[in-house]
């Protein structure tokens, strides 16, 4: 469903953006990954894939026009760069808050308005922002975090109304998902949440990958504006 599409993943040296950087590759696109820095992950991905990559930092608005207007046009953009400051709302510094809004949601902004020309003038486009149940009111987490993944769900309708019927904007929302970062972060009341989860487990990244690229691709043609919640029932378990 993607074959001969090129897609840019940000955040995709690891976690749910390696993942879908894999599939992608399977489905036969031209997969472009994306890392802040020139890490070992990134490319160890990328000899794997065998996929080019970029470095930059999605906050630099001016970094990210520079080395996107480098690169061919771009039919999917997939948005997963991100960052979490898990912190009480009164510990939350004012750089706690800049550094996650300006990752989260301009980082998501700065990378879209370098795409998006050039996706209208080839009147094609598919962009798909990834934000969290966290963002939803009835599954909110910390408040930089949650805030910043509402934005995007925000977002995402106002810039798929703005940019139809060229352009496909969505937003995929994953519940707790398993990767080498988040085992890491995860505190005994996180696993307990996971345990109230109807499924009863955490999301493997590949479980979330496979949602993303159906959301990214031709079969959604003709869903726009959504945010596709995937969480194991964790939002309706009542």
């Amino acid at each position: 469903m993607l074959k001969g599409k090129r897609v840019l993943i940000t955040g995709s040296s690891r976690g749910i953006g390696a993942a879908t950087a894999r599939l992608a590759r399977s489905y036969g696109a031209e997969v472009l990954l994306h890392g802040q820095t020139e890490s070992q992950e990134l490319k160890k991905l990328a000899a794997e894939l065998g996929a080019p990559y970029v470095c930059f930092d999605v906050a630099d608005a001016a970094a990210v026009q520079r080395e996107i207007a480098a690169l061919s046009p771009i039919d999917v953009l997939i948005n997963n760069a991100g960052i979490s400051i898990s912190k009480p709302f009164l510990e939350l510094t004012n750089q706690d808050w800049a550094s996650v809004l300006n990752t989260n949601v301009l980082g998501t902004v700065n990378v879209s308005k370098a795409v998006i020309p050039r996706m209208l003038e080839q009147k094609s486009g598919s962009i798909v922002h990834i934000s969290s149940i966290k963002g939803f009111p009835h599954t909110a987490g910390r408040a930089a975090f949650a805030a910043s993944k509402a934005a995007l769900i925000t977002l995402t309708a106002s810039m798929a109304k703005e940019f139809a019927p060229h352009i496909r904007v969505n937003c995929v929302a994953p519940g707790f998902t398993e990767t080498e970062t988040t085992k890491k972060e995860w505190t005994e009341r996180t696993y307990a949440q996971i345990k109230e989860t109807p499924l009863g487990r955490a999301a493997q990244p590949e479980e979330i990958a496979e949602a993303i690229l159906f959301v990214a691709g031709e079969k959604a043609g003709y869903m726009t504006g959504e945010t596709i919640t995937i969480d194991g029932g964790y939002s309706v378990r009542g």
